[in-house]
C-alpha cells in the first residue's frame, strides 16, 4: 500500500461543519450506542438462557444481535471520540481496518436477513418439514456461510479501495471510512472501483432481496389460506418485525451504494449513514422484543423474578 499513497493518516471531518451541535450530538450518539450495546447483548443473553427460545429463528436472531453489536462498535466509538477531541485523525491502517470490518458486518447482516426470511418460509409454508429441514447442523452452516460471504466481500472492496493513490487531500468528509468519500479523495482512476462496487453491491443486495421477496410471497399465500383469524394474526405478527427491519436496512443501503458517483452529496449521505450505522442497530433488538410475544413473555418472567427478589 505504501507504494501507492503519500497519505499516512486521514482527518475525519464528521459533523464539524456544525460546531454548535458537537456536544448535543455526542450525548445523543452516546445514549444510542449504550442502548445498542445493552439491547443487543441483552437479546443474546435472553435467547441463551431461556430454553423456550432455543429454536432456529431465535438462533438466527441472536446472531443478528451479535452482528449489530459488532457493526455499531466498528463506527460509534471512533465517532464519539472524534466529536470530543480537537484533532479527529485516523491512521491509514486504522481506516483500512474500519472499512473492512464495517463492510463485513454490513454484508453479514444482509445475508442473515435473507436467512431469517427463508426460516420464516419453512416455518409457515412447510411446518411438518420444518424441524427436520432446519436442523442445528444446517443452521450453523447457514450462519457460517453468511460470515464467510460477508468477510470475502469486504476483503475484495478493501483491496480495491486501498490500493488507490490518495495524494490530493487527507480530509474525509464523513464520520467513518466509507467508500464514496474515499473515492472522492483518490487521485487515481476510480472507474474500475465504481464498477466493482456497483456489481458486488447489486449482486449481494438484490440477491438477498430476491430471497426475501420470494420467501414472503409464499408466506403471504400460506397465511391467506389459514381459516382462523387468530392464526392469520399470529403468522403476520411473526413476520412483521422482520419486514420492518428489512425495509429500513435495505432501503438505506440501496440508496447509498446503488447510485452513480456524480449524485453523491456528502452532507446528505452523512445523515443517511447515521441510520444504517447507528440507528438501525439500536432499533433491531427493540423491534424484535416489543413485537415478539415469546420475547416479551421471557422478559416479563425475568422482570417478575427481579421484582420478587427485591420485594422479599
Amino acid at each position: 500500500m505504501s507504494n501507492h499513497t503519500t497519505v499516512t493518516e486521514f482527518i475525519l471531518l464528521g459533523f464539524r461543519d456544525h460546531p454548535e451541535l458537537q456536544c448535543l450530538l455526542f450525548m445523543v450518539f452516546l445514549v444510542v450506542y449504550m442502548i445498542t450495546v445493552l439491547g443487543n447483548l441483552g437479546m443474546i443473553l435472553l435467547i441463551k438462557t431461556d430454553p423456550r427460545l432455543h429454536t432456529p429463528m431465535y438462533f438466527f436472531l441472536s446472531n443478528l444481535s451479535l452482528v449489530d453489536f459488532c457493526y455499531s462498535s466498528v463506527v460509534s466509538p471512533k465517532m464519539l471520540v472524534n466529536l470530543w477531541v480537537e484533532n479527529p485523525v485516523i491512521s491509514f491502517n486504522e481506516c483500512a481496518s474500519q472499512f473492512f470490518f464495517f463492510g463485513s458486518f454490513a454484508g453479514i447482516e444482509g445475508f442473515l436477513l435473507a436467512v431469517i426470511a427463508y426460516d420464516r418460509y419453512m416455518a409457515i409454508c412447510k411446518p411438518l418439514l420444518y424441524t427436520v429441514t432446519m436442523s442445528p447442523h444446517l443452521n450453523v452452516l447457514l450462519v457460517l456461510a453468511t460470515y464467510l460471504a460477508g468477510f470475502m466481500n469486504a476483503a475484495i472492496h478493501t483491496g480495491f479501495t486501498f490500493q488507490l493513490s490518495f495524494c490530493h487531500s487527507n480530509v474525509i468528509n464523513h464520520f467513518f471510512c466509507d467508500t464514496p468519500p474515499l473515492l472522492k479523495l483518490s487521485c487515481s482512476d476510480t472507474h474500475v472501483n465504481e464498477i466493482v462496487i456497483f456489481a458486488f453491491a447489486s449482486f449481494n443486495e438484490l440477491s438477498c432481496l430476491v430471497i426475501i421477496v420470494i420467501s414472503y410471497l409464499y408466506v403471504l399465500i400460506a397465511i391467506l389460506r389459514i381459516h382462523s383469524a387468530e392464526g392469520r394474526r399470529k403468522a403476520f405478527s411473526t413476520c412483521a418485525s422482520h419486514l420492518m427491519v428489512v425495509t429500513i436496512f435495505f432501503g438505506t443501503i440501496l440508496f447509498m451504494y446503488l447510485r452513480p458517483s456524480s449524485s453523491y452529496s456528502m452532507d446528505q449521505d452523512k445523515v443517511v449513514s447515521v441510520f444504517y450505522t447507528v440507528v438501525i442497530q439500536m432499533l433491531n433488538p427493540l423491534i424484535y422484543s416489543l413485537r415478539n410475544k415469546e420475547v416479551k413473555a421471557s422478559l416479563g418472567k425475568i422482570f417478575n423474578a427481579i421484582s420478587f427478589y427485591f420485594c422479599t
